[in-house]
């Protein structure tokens, strides 16, 4: 009953979001397509479209914050002012570089996943251009961040990350999506995220350099272990194995 709930939810509501191309909304709007969004993305955090909604209805505040961030750090500054994209047209060039960089490391990620920069969804509900292309960029090195922690994309890689985006930007839909996420865990899974990945997030999100200051296009040659070090990254250990997980 609740597959069937879902699927009819989710099917119902992204038509609706889909009608929605970046315009402006009245507040109880906002809220409408904040509390369907965040129903649907708990009862599927892989929704990115869902979770992309609730995150521009709800993170306001956040991506103001983030801006004045990225004020204040000369490659912050210079990112506002080129607005760089991560799309296939701008970072194809990773793919031919040498191994040992940081560039070839996402190259790397995204092939072995079959992934492509260009399948994110849309800032759909940000009131200026400014803010919209905040709420682009955190979508967009979202995988940068994922390659340089090391996270896989599981539901316990991708609750991990949403863990340290939230201590950088805070953003209300991160907290949520750990809720979501966590809930679909089995016992297993969810020992083994509050017992290893929990803890090294909390400590690699404190840790890091304000990540959506970096202007990491301009790094792409550099070495992937050093650019960790500039940063301040702590790349997620192993998880213990499956009997000390169990002891």
């Amino acid at each position: 009953m609740l597959m069937i709930f879902e699927n009819h939810f989710q099917a119902n509501w992204s038509s609706i979001i889909m009608e929605v191309q970046r315009v402006g909304l009245k507040g109880w709007q906002q809220a409408a397509i904040a509390v369907g969004s965040a129903i649907g993305a708990l009862l599927d955090p892989r929704r990115a479209d869902l979770i992309a909604a609730l995150g521009e209805t709800t993170g306001k505040p956040a991506f103001e914050r983030v801006l004045e961030w990225m004020k204040r750090s000369s490659e912050g500054r210079a990112v506002l002012l080129e607005r760089p994209r991560v799309i296939s047209a701008e970072v194809s060039h990773a793919w031919d570089l040498p191994p040992n960089t940081f560039g070839a490391a996402y190259a790397s990620f995204m092939g072995s996943r079959n992934f492509s920069p260009d399948d994110r969804p849309p800032v759909r509900f940000m009131e200026t251009d400014e803010l919209a292309y905040v709420a682009t960029r955190a979508r967009e090195v979202h995988d940068f961040w994922h390659t340089l922690f090391g996270l896989p994309t599981n539901l316990i890689g991708e609750s991990a990350l949403k863990v340290i985006e939230f201590q950088q930007m805070l953003l209300p839909m991160c907290a949520l999506s750990v809720i979501g996420g966590t809930a679909r865990f089995n016992e297993k899974q969810r020992k083994l995220f509050y017992q290893h990945y929990f803890p090294w997030a909390l400590k690699a999100g404190m840790r890091s350099t304000h990540l959506m200051s970096v202007y990491y296009e301009r790094h792409f040659s550099d070495d992937l272990e050093d650019v960790r070090r500039r940063w301040g990254i702590i790349p997620v250990p192993p998880p213990p194995k499956l009997d000390a997980a169990r002891s």
